[in-house]
């Protein structure tokens, strides 16, 4: 297996991965066991295992593998899930969240042992922060209770002071601190995966969308516009560009583009702002960044409408200034855009739908460890008969609304963003008041001191005198 290099500090966001060979479109009918739509990082998982466990498996990408939201985030793998955790546990009880939260744990730990096997050369940056934006000290509290306490998944919480000793500036209070937690180059680590499902006897066909779909039956029909496929099973692992020939998943995911930056070198101005190596998020979703090198990559805004990626640079260097004041006008060196599809729910859609029909799909906002996860938890299924997805069940397919929930969806965004800033200014204005009036009341209290002070010498003076 070739693999381009991943010497650190290079990133395929800034330092473009060589370019490689077109894998070839399906040309001839084939006839396999697992057909996987998509060749994001949950499919290439999917046909990866399949075809470990000795199946005929076949891979139908209609542009090229991981183009979208798989090749082109920050890389992060994360515990847990894109909600809150108390809306998880809300929805399915503590007991349903642990073993949730447990596979999301192990979809993590797939990742970091896929690498460290098959493919050591990729950087795996320890560390991921989740900040809050406003004092959060007794949430943090409750967060720690739950997730280190009921999950044991290993967490720390992090005051004000921590906080701040590792971001420099007033924006964050309290934090959770996830050390487990790490980030990758997820462009390499996909080149990486589709060369191993290969080996595993995969075959992975590019430029082949699909155009129909016939599920009905023990053997399935699949329909390219140059040839058809027939499978006992079929995983359905696009993003919101599936299109018709799964009308119905398509209309669940709500499409959104999260645009981001690379920004040039900022040399010792980026540690002096920023010294923690993981990666950053804040508790409202809107600011997720981590230092490459002696780069910074962050991702921000977010649109249900596809724009130019260039059209965003300006609005994320305000951010970056907005946040770290000491890196106002730092140059940008590449703009990207991310796409990806967000359920109602907030969770990813994983399951079998039909006899032989399976999902993996809806995983905006989330950690590429659920991908991952999802990939295994159907090769599973498939292979071995392991009905774990059923966890999912709750998590069913939601309409999303259409182009009415894409306008509603944009508005709130921008609500939550509007929010989350005067809640954020809330906070830092209280934090501010606080401290002068800790100011105020030392100055009240040194004063009186120094009033009692004089009023005791006067005494002993008072007191000699009468002698």
């Amino acid at each position: 297996m070739t693999i381009p290099p991943a010497e650190a500090p290079v990133h395929a966001l800034w330092d473009d991965l060589p370019a490689t060979e077109p894998r070839a479109a399906l040309t001839l009918d084939r006839d396999v066991e697992v057909c996987v739509v998509g060749a994001g990082l949950a499919g290439l998982t999917v046909a990866r295992e399949a075809a470990r466990a000795g199946m005929s498996v076949a891979v139908l990408e209609g542009r090229r593998i991981g183009w979208a939201a798989s090749g082109c985030n920050l890389g992060s793998v994360l515990p847990g899930y894109g909600v809150p955790v108390n809306d998880l546990i809300a929805r399915v009880g503590v007991a349903h969240a642990r073993e949730l939260w447990m596979l999301a744990e192990a979809g993590g730990d797939y990742i970091r042992e896929t690498i460290a096997q098959d493919a050591p050369e990729i950087a795996m940056v320890p560390g991921a922060l989740e900040v809050s934006t406003t004092d959060a000290g007794e949430r943090l509290i409750r967060w720690l209770q739950i997730i280190g306490g009921e999950f044991g998944t290993e967490v720390e919480g992090w005051q004000i002071e921590h906080v701040r000793e590792a971001l420099k500036t007033r924006r964050y209070f309290h934090a959770l601190h996830f050390p487990r937690a790490f980030q990758i180059d997820s462009a390499r680590y996909l080149r990486a995966l589709a060369a191993l499902a290969e080996e595993a006897g995969a075959q992975i066909f590019e430029g082949t969308p699909v155009v129909s779909i016939d599920a009905a039956g023990i053997r399935k029909r699949i329909v390219t516009p140059s040839a058809n496929l027939r499978a006992a099973h079929i995983v359905l692992a696009g993003n919101v560009h599936i299109g018709t020939s799964a009308e119905r998943l398509a209309t669940t995911l709500m499409p959104v583009w999260r645009y981001g930056v690379m920004t040039e070198p900022l040399g010792d101005l980026l540690h002096e702002a920023i010294t923690y190596q993981g990666s950053v998020h804040d508790d409202d979703g809107i600011d997720h960044f981590r230092v490459v090198g002696d780069r910074l990559l962050w991702a921000s805004p977010e649109t249900t409408w596809e724009n130019k990626p260039e059209r965003f640079a300006r609005a994320i260097r305000r951010r970056i200034a907005t946040v770290f004041p000491q890196l106002a006008g730092v140059a940008i060196a590449r703009t990207f855009a991310s796409p990806f599809g967000q359920t109602v729910h907030g969770m990813p859609q994983i399951g079998e739908l039909r006899q032989g029909l399976w999902v993996a799909s809806g995983f905006g906002r989330q950690g590429l460890n659920t991908s991952a996860m999802a990939g295994r938890l159907i090769a599973d299924g498939i292979v071995n008969g392991d009905d774990r997805w059923r966890l999912f069940s709750p998590f069913e397919l939601v309409w999303a609304g259409g182009r009415a929930g894409r306008i509603a969806g944009q508005f709130a965004d921008g609500l939550t963003r509007s929010r989350s800033a005067a809640a954020g200014a809330l906070a830092r204005w209280r934090e501010r008041a606080a401290a002068r009036e800790l100011l105020r009341e030392e100055r009240r209290s040194a004063r009186i001191a120094a009033a009692q002070a004089r009023t005791a010498r006067a005494a002993q003076h008072f007191d000699a005198d009468r002698r």
